[in-house]
């Protein structure tokens, strides 16, 4: 047995964060001196002591690390411990995201946005189309580029997708990705669509979408400056993408705002 003080030393854990595992019940002493109320603790608790301290490094939950330490199944543990980590993941790869996004606000590069006037003609392609909550758009998408593949097989040209207005404004809207296909079939969701003749300010994202806002930040503002913006949804031609590649550095996106052109 040793007093809480040796303890401490061998866990590396103060004494003050000892007494909070034991009020919390975490790890509570192998015995308590009814007089005086001094711990002891069991040498068999240091790799306990060690494990509650790394899972509080990493923000587990106190009632997780509860779960964890209480429970006798090791798959059970193991599968409390990973979807943590999940949740840390995904916190960082949108912290990540929201870093990029931000450095390239502050440090713009020199060179001004690229933005071509291009008039597309009508077209008839394969397309699904809904209703979209914003935060679903990701998960959506992937679900119907896959129907969409399946459905017209080799592919004739980039996919795309036309976004409303509301999808942005409001949180929800509807929502066409698309593919080119000289007979768009109809099978499941996928129809065939006519895209209407349409004239664009067009300018190109480069790489993954972590900061793509930026960039329509800046082809909005050349819009208000050079063009007269009409209402319709924002058509995106995906040339480049993680269906082509995963080197995010070479996705290219081609973003299209509906402009009324004055002059040449």
């Amino acid at each position: 047995m040793m007093a809480i003080g040796e303890f401490s030393r061998f866990t590396h854990l103060s004494v003050r964060t000892l007494r909070r595992y034991h009020d919390a019940e975490l790890l509570v002493p192998a015995s308590v001196d009814p007089l005086t109320g001094y711990r002891s603790y069991d040498v068999d608790q240091i790799p306990t002591a060690q494990v509650i301290h790394r899972l509080r490094q990493l923000d587990v939950p106190l009632a997780d690390v509860r779960h964890i330490i209480a429970s006798p199944d090791p798959e059970a543990r193991a599968a409390r411990v990973a979807g943590h980590l999940g949740r840390l993941e995904a916190e960082l790869d949108r912290t990540r995201a929201a870093v990029s996004s931000l450095r390239r606000l502050l440090e713009p590069e020199i060179a001004p946005l690229h933005v071509d006037l291009r008039g597309v003609p009508a077209t008839t392609v394969a397309a699904i189309e809904d209703d979209v909550a914003l935060d679903d758009v990701i998960a959506w998408y992937a679900g119907a580029m896959d129907e969409l593949d399946a459905a017209v097989g080799d592919r004739t040209g980039p996919p795309g997708g036309l976004y409303e207005d509301a999808l942005f404004a409001q949180g929800r809207g509807r929502v066409l990705v698309h593919r080119p296909s000289p007979d768009p079939p109809t099978a499941g969701r996928v129809r065939p669509t006519v895209l209407p003749t349409v004239e664009l300010a067009v300018a190109t994202h480069v790489g993954d979408h972590d900061d793509i806002d930026v960039t329509y930040g800046e082809l909005g503002a050349w819009v208000v400056a050079n063009a007269l913006a009409v209402s319709g949804p924002v058509r995106e031609t995906y040339l480049v993408g993680p269906r082509d590649t995963t080197d995010a550095s070479a996705w290219r996106t081609e973003i299209g705002w509906p402009v009324f052109r004055l002059g040449g």
